[in-house]
């Protein structure tokens, strides 16, 4: 029987196998022109091969039970049989992520889907949070993006009076300059941590505290902003952390500090079945 880990790490592989075949069909432009058409066309031809099988399935089975599995779900998109319309995929998608930005003092709603462009309000996102774009970034964009591939803009709305609509590409431009590199990362241990527990992790270069409060989960680097250093120790109680030089952090509400300085917390979520932490290079 395949348990969870494997099944997460098959989910990791067929995330990559896009790049994979990507690589191999510029590998085989090396043998010049024809070689890389002939490698085009048995991509296309096992390509339809496998449309053709999974429109027979749907034929045969409730395409609801298939969408429950993120990489049928994945490749029902590719051949145009998700049997959801892409504002019933974007909702969903917001859906997932509208806990996380809850914890964060923000939420986000869908105006409309326009053709293949995605407009998005923003109410209530944490002003004072130093990740609050980073957060917007990593979570509402991925996971709109992974729900509706086809979608080629993403413009957000913020809700204030004086608020107008602002693409992506220069609302998150200055976050893409000050951290070049993200990327998700597995890191189903963390899963195990029981309620009223923090624990120590580290992805990469990345050391991070995750803290489990009720059925919840939030991620913070590994830095407390009182005495400039590690958060190693830190105690939880409720939805508070008292790191051992004695500075206390809300972190159900964005890791507001209760006397200086404000945690810098890191989007964790599931992605595809597995929990992921998005972790950014800065």
């Amino acid at each position: 029987m395949t348990t969870p880990s494997n099944h997460a790490d098959d989910d990791g592989r067929w995330r990559e196998a896009g790049d994979r075949i990507a690589t191999l069909l510029d590998a085989s432009a090396s043998g010049g022109a024809l070689a890389r058409e002939r490698s085009e066309k048995l991509v296309r031809e096992v390509v339809d091969l496998y449309g053709a099988g999974l429109q027979r399935i749907t034929s045969l089975i409730d395409p609801e039970l298939l969408v429950k599995d993120d990489l049928v779900a994945s490749l029902l998109l590719v051949h145009g049989l998700h049997p959801h319309p892409v504002e019933r995929r974007v909702c969903d998608a917001l859906d997932s992520v509208r806990p996380y930005l809850g914890s964060h003092g923000g939420d986000v709603s869908l105006v409309e889907v326009a053709g293949d462009v995605v407009r998005l309000e923003l109410r209530g996102s944490c002003k004072t949070c130093p990740s609050s774009s980073v957060t917007l970034e990593l979570a509402v964009e991925d996971a709109v993006r992974a729900a509706a591939p086809e979608i080629t803009s993403i413009e957000v709305v913020a809700a204030e009076p004086e608020s107008a609509v602002i693409g992506t590409d220069s609302l998150f431009e200055h976050i893409r300059h000050e951290h070049r590199d993200h990327a998700w990362h597995a890191v189903p241990e963390v899963a195990a941590l029981a309620p009223g527990e923090v624990g120590g992790f580290a992805v990469d270069e990345t050391v991070f505290l995750a803290c489990r409060v009720g059925p919840d989960l939030f991620a913070y680097r590994d830095h407390c902003p009182a005495c400039d250093g590690s958060l190693a120790g830190s105690t939880l109680d409720g939805g508070m952390l008292s790191c051992t030089c004695g500075a206390g952090f809300d972190v159900v509400h964005a890791g507001a500090g209760i006397a200086a300085g404000h945690l810098d917390p890191l989007p964790l979520l599931e992605r595809d079945g597995v929990l992921s932490l998005a972790g950014v290079a800065g």
